[in-house]
């Protein structure tokens, strides 16, 4: 039966439920094993509770891309599956993050706590349905069962097949011939998810590679395959370059000027989108992506605001009557990347608004980053 005959199978109640957990995916893959949970089935845990995971590398201040990640999280919460937060603090050290000072890395995953907890809304922090649960790599590498997994995650699995998930490390497949322990990178990724006994696997689109060769190596050995879900990636703002399939043009907080960081100002946030690619004709900029799956998602509009000598404000509440306008000359590209400078404003208030509780932690990440 293929996954799509078995959702059919389900009752209306639990497709629903289905879609609503993952409305902001781009891509699901293995739906039936959570399908099978909603519809009585064990999870991979043994009881009947799904458990999700996200494995992050503490490696730096957030970006935009995080919002998106969290609004799949939201609605995971929502529909009671319980979610683990691995913060990856060896991963970042094999990765070379923060010269392999681990005592950055940890406080990185100090602040990327704080930040999940403000972006998800304060949930109840435990091991019930609809809870998180932050975790450090570090912690589960203390069990000599996990390094059993890692072990097995690595087995059968030629060098050339390795290299192909480099991307995941934002690396190509030729960087790191000198480097044996970025080889392990996938097997540890795999383990966790192994270990972890969780059902749902989410990252963003760059994350696939790694999600696969997880399920290969489930194939393998008999192991539980987890549901993957991949969220859309968002472009830097200097628009895309390379081969698209690589994610070498995604959002990354490495060039601050090429992305949005959630601490950034109002006033930085309107320098930043006069800068950002946006060319009449073209709808593949980072401004229509920021429009699609940030700003619509949460505000349900965007209000366009020219000085009166050049035209009328205006509203749209969607992102393909608002690129349409852009194409038609009814607005001005400037003036709509304005607008999207003023929704990621509104939206980003509440990162502002908790940070100035939390003054000290965000200085030491200015200061371990060289940013403001």
């Amino acid at each position: 039966m293929s996954n799509t005959d078995f959702l059919s199978t389900l009752d209306e109640g639990s497709r629903a439920k289905i879609e609503r957990m993952f409305s902001s995916c781009e891509e699901v893959v293995g739906i039936d094993h959570v399908a099978k949970i909603v519809s009585g089935e064990e999870s991979h845990s043994g009881d009947s509770q799904l458990k999700a995971y996200i494995g992050l590398e503490p490696s730096g201040k957030a970006h935009l891309g995080w919002m998106i990640l969290a609004e799949t999280m939201k609605k995971m919460l929502d529909e009671g599956v319980h979610i683990t937060i691995l913060l990856a603090d060896w991963h970042a050290w094999v990765n070379d993050k923060f010269s392999r000072d681990m005592e950055k890395i940890s406080l990185a995953a100090d602040y990327m706590s704080e930040v999940f907890r403000v972006l998800l809304g304060h949930p109840v922090e435990g091991s019930g349905p609809g809870e998180i649960k932050f975790i450090r790599a570090s912690e589960m590498m203390e069990s000599g069962k996990y390094w059993e997994r890692v072990l097995k995650c690595s087995k059968n699995m030629s060098l050339s097949r390795v290299r192909r998930t480099f991307s995941i490390m934002g690396r190509d497949e030729d960087s790191s011939d000198h480097d044996l322990s970025a080889f392990f990178y996938p097997a540890l990724q795999a383990a966790d998810i192994f270990e972890l006994e969780v059902d749902i696997a989410l990252g963003g689109m760059d994350q696939r590679k790694a999600h696969m060769y997880m399920r290969e190596v489930a194939d393998r050995n008999k192991w539980v395959k987890a549901t993957c879900i991949h969220t859309p990636m968002l472009s830097g703002l200097k628009g895309s370059s390379g081969r698209m399939d690589s994610y070498d043009h995604k959002m990354s907080k490495s060039d601050p000027n090429n992305a949005i960081l959630l601490h950034d100002t109002p006033k930085k946030l309107e320098k930043k989108m006069r800068k950002a690619f946006l060319e009449i004709g073209n709808d593949n900029s980072a401004i229509y992506e920021i429009a699609k799956y940030v700003l619509f998602p949460r505000l349900g509009k965007l209000n366009v605001e020219p000085k009166p000598e050049f035209g009328q404000p205006s509203e749209w509440g969607d992102i393909d009557t608002f690129i349409s306008a852009i194409n038609e000359g009814v607005v001005h590209p400037f003036d709509a990347k304005m607008a999207v400078a003023r929704g990621l404003g509104e939206v980003l208030a509440p990162v502002s608004e908790y940070f100035l509780e939390k003054t000290d932690l965000l200085d030491a990440m200015n200061s371990i980053t060289g940013s403001q």
